[in-house]
């Protein structure tokens, strides 16, 4: 039997990649804002509702490169409900990761929780859209208000995402955006970022270009983080695709919603009121004490069947070593909970409702009734 993935790259035909590069030898110019990358930022612009986008290498540079204008020893405060990238970003630049707990609706940092772990050293939330799901942004822009801390929201998942015309690139001081190969919207790798302040455009080019503002000398601590025209030119062709990508997501997601929503012990996230979904992911509870068995055995039948998931995410980035080892860390009980819980089943464009189905009977072979 075939194997199914948890995700699968969705590429456009060939032949448009192909027509979209053709530039690319005819002007000799593979990267450093070439006219695809222009053309992208251009696009991009309107696609997120944004003032001013940076692109990046990858989404974690484009972290990194928000995360380093703070002084070193400053706090953020931040979810441990998320992929190692928003953690690591905080901590390569010298910063200190507040872990604050997340709501159980939609697995994001919960606002309630925010103000008790705010000290004279807080800078920053860094809230993260998971799966898909916006953070409640209103409530977290009054607190960042009252005490005067910058927003900067890990948006990886929330490409497309719009709140009743609030689009997930407008939301916060700066978001930033992953445009990995497994995500909705891809150029093969990379990231953006998204702000409103055109003053901060001069000096994210000078970061990711070595901190040089004219090209001779670094004035600030910069590194190497340009999108390539190959991948900006991967990024256009997709752009293209990106509403029937996220068509064929839905049905996967109705499909695995109709199959799996009564089953007891199984916990699917309710679509967001007013939202207009991207379709990220396919994350599923399961609560073993109702469900028959736990996670892992689930995970483990699944794999003998040649269906691979991903507990994601799972640890909570808190408990990695270099977060024990080297901060205090805050107790976040619901955080726990879910990532002891959470399973990402397949879901990707060429997702057929046949394999959905794979997947669910195999889920439910698993449950006692």
């Amino acid at each position: 039997m075939e194997r199914i993935n948890v995700t699968r790259p969705s590429l456009p035909p060939i032949e448009e990649y192909i027509e979209e590069i053709q530039g690319i030898w005819e002007n000799c110019w593979l990267t450093n804002n070439g006219p695809k990358h222009q053309q992208l930022v251009t696009e991009l612009t309107t696609a997120l509702g944004a003032k001013e986008i940076s692109l990046f290498s990858n989404g974690h540079q484009a972290l990194e490169a928000v995360f380093s204008f703070f002084p070193v020893g400053s706090e953020v405060i931040t979810t441990p409900f998320t992929f190692a990238s928003t953690t690591l970003a905080i901590i390569r630049c010298g910063l200190i990761p507040v872990f604050c707990d997340i709501e159980s609706d939609f697995y994001t940092l919960d606002p309630e929780c925010i103000e008790k772990l705010i000290t004279e050293k807080t800078v920053a939330i860094a809230p993260v859209h998971v799966y898909g799901n916006l953070c409640d942004w209103r409530r977290i822009a009054e607190i960042a208000a009252k005490y005067n801390l910058k927003v900067i929201y890990d948006a990886a998942h929330a490409f497309g995402v719009v709140d009743l015309g609030n689009n997930a690139g407008s939301l916060g001081d700066l978001s930033m955006f992953s445009f990995h190969a497994t995500k909705v919207f891809h150029t093969i790798e990379g990231g953006c970022l998204t702000y409103n302040d055109p003053t901060l455009s001069k000096k994210l080019a000078a970061w990711r270009q070595f901190g040089m503002y004219d090209g001779e000398q670094s004035e600030i601590v910069g590194t190497n983080a340009k999108l390539t025209e190959f991948a900006a030119a991967m990024g256009l062709c997709n752009l293209r695709h990106f509403a029937n990508q996220v068509n064929l997501r839905r049905s996967a997601v109705f499909r695995y919603r109709e199959r799996l929503l009564s089953q007891p012990g199984l916990i699917l996230c309710n679509e967001q009121q007013g939202v207009t979904p991207n379709y990220a992911y396919m994350p599923v509870r399961i609560k073993p004490e109702q469900f028959g068995c736990d996670r892992n055995a689930i995970v483990d039948f699944l794999m003998r069947q040649d269906i691979f998931v991903r507990k994601y995410f799972y640890p909570l980035t808190s408990d990695f070593p270099i977060c024990r080892g080297n901060f205090s860390i805050q107790e976040t009980p619901i955080a726990r909970e879910i990532s002891n819980q959470i399973l990402c089943l397949p879901l990707y464009a060429d997702l057929t409702m046949a394999e959905v189905d794979r997947v669910c009977d195999a889920i439910l072979e698993t449950a006692v009734n």
